[in-house]
């Protein structure tokens, strides 16, 4: 007898972070900041007291509740994820069926269509114009055309890093046959979020990260803000204790320091928009750079037919970006990084 793997596992696109040691790293659009040291001190006390014997709370009421004031939402519409990376794995093979259509908007965060082939679902896209914009018209048509189920976008958008206004997304929410995911990772650089309005709408899920803007890449923490009904289902698909015991102690510290997260939000927008401003400087004097995209993120999306050659150049100069063929995505970092940076980029484009 001979075991077949199961067609849908066959040849699954793998998504490629970057594993390498580079001397720069702006490249995943983690925040550049260290966290001070009384702060490791508050976590270190909490992790030390927690009971390594025993599950962790299944429905991270204390993190939820921090998470909660700071957002300023109920908390019992919260659920609690493995970043927001988990939350995604269980929404959209969940809320799709076998021959179900799932609607993104290209380009966007390439993990939303992978689970679609987990249930057999089809995964049907509306392509962004040159400006990396799209109406929320064109959304609702195609939405009806393909007779989605689920609707999945980030807001600002990982990789063009442009907004979508919130009228237009409470628009689109509210016009679909449709569970609309908004993704809003990157929306404490922004504004318009729509986290408040989860209550007034049946077909709306929000997520949210303390990856970017919060620099807590390392434990893994997002969240879904969504009403009573979906946020029981979440609650019910979850694995039983699928944030740490950890995680939950060192997220409710960190959680609950609301000057230190402004600031550190203030501090990495700052740095994004300074490296805007000197990107957008040798745009004007290097032709390579085709067009360098405004932005509501902690990092540029700059297109370039040399992308390819750009992003292996750097790296032999120990700097590590995100190559998107033909486009480059550069994340923010400190001042010294971003300079570096810059008189890199100055040196090896025409």
């Amino acid at each position: 007898m001979s075991y077949e793997l199961p067609e849908k596992l066959k040849n699954l696109p793998k998504y490629d972070p970057v594993t390498e040691i580079y001397r720069v790293r702006l490249d995943a659009n983690e925040s550049f900041l260290e966290m001070p040291e009384n702060i490791k001190q508050e976590i270190l006390k909490a992790v030390s007291e927690v009971e390594f014997n025993r599950y962790p709370d299944p429905n991270a009421t204390e993190l939820c509740r921090k998470f909660g004031e700071l957002f300023h939402v109920k908390p019992e519409l919260l659920t609690a994820g493995n970043g927001s990376d988990e939350l995604i794995s269980i929404i959209v093979p969940n809320f799709l069926g076998e021959g179900d259509c799932m609607l993104t908007i290209l380009p966007d965060f390439s993990m939303y269509t992978f689970y679609t082939r987990m249930v057999g679902a089809r995964a049907e896209a509306l392509n962004k114009d040159e400006n990396m914009e799209v109406t929320p018209e064109e959304i609702i048509e195609k939405a009806a055309q393909c007779n989605a189920k689920l609707l999945v976008f980030s807001n600002p958008c990982n990789p063009t890093a442009v907004t979508m206004n919130r009228e237009d997304i409470l628009k689109i929410v509210g016009a679909v046959d449709a569970m609309v995911v908004v993704d809003e990772a990157y929306m404490e650089f922004s504004e318009g979020s729509v986290l408040d309005e989860i209550e007034n709408y049946e077909n709306l899920i929000v997520l949210k990260t303390c990856s970017k803007a919060f620099g807590m890449a390392a434990i893994r923490l997002g969240f879904a803000g969504a009403n009573a009904r979906i946020t029981n289902i979440l609650k019910t698909l979850k694995a039983p204790y699928n944030v740490n015991s950890m995680t939950q102690a060192a997220g409710s510290v960190i959680l609950g320091h609301k000057e230190y997260l402004e600031n550190c939000t203030a501090q990495i927008k700052a740095s994004a928009q300074e490296l805007y401003q000197a990107m957008k400087v040798l745009a004007e004097k290097k032709q390579d750079i085709q067009k360098l995209y405004p932005t509501a993120t902690n990092f540029l999306y700059i297109k370039t037919d040399r992308s390819s050659e750009i992003y292996e150049a750097l790296k032999k100069e120990g700097i590590s970006i995100r190559n998107m063929k033909g486009y480059l995505r550069i994340s923010a970092g400190s001042r010294a990084e971003n300079q570096e940076l810059v008189q890199a980029l100055d040196r090896l484009l025409a």
